[in-house]
């Protein structure tokens, strides 16, 4: 299972939106094909619910199945 660490967009800390969608943009999303892909929650700052939006609208255009969480105890979200 691959993972998306929404810590990985956090500039000195925090998320802030254009650093975030630059990031965003900036992933090759078709390396997430047909895999199962967890979108970790933990993170060190609050992540607003916007942000878990745009990681998993753009992973269903690729992945096969999307989770939630922690790797023990991930939840999923989307299925293909």
């Amino acid at each position: 299972m691959k993972t998306v660490a929404l810590d990985d967009f956090l500039t000195e800390g925090i998320l802030i939106e254009k650093n975030f969608r630059k990031k965003v943009s900036e992933i090759e999303w078709n390396n997430y094909e047909d895999e199962n892909v967890l979108v970790k929650g933990c993170s060190q700052a609050p992540i607003p619910t916007w942000a878990y939006l745009i990681i998993t609208s753009k992973l269903t255009k690729y992945a096969r199945k999307i989770y939630f969480g922690e790797a023990r105890k991930a939840i999923e979200i989307y299925k293909k």
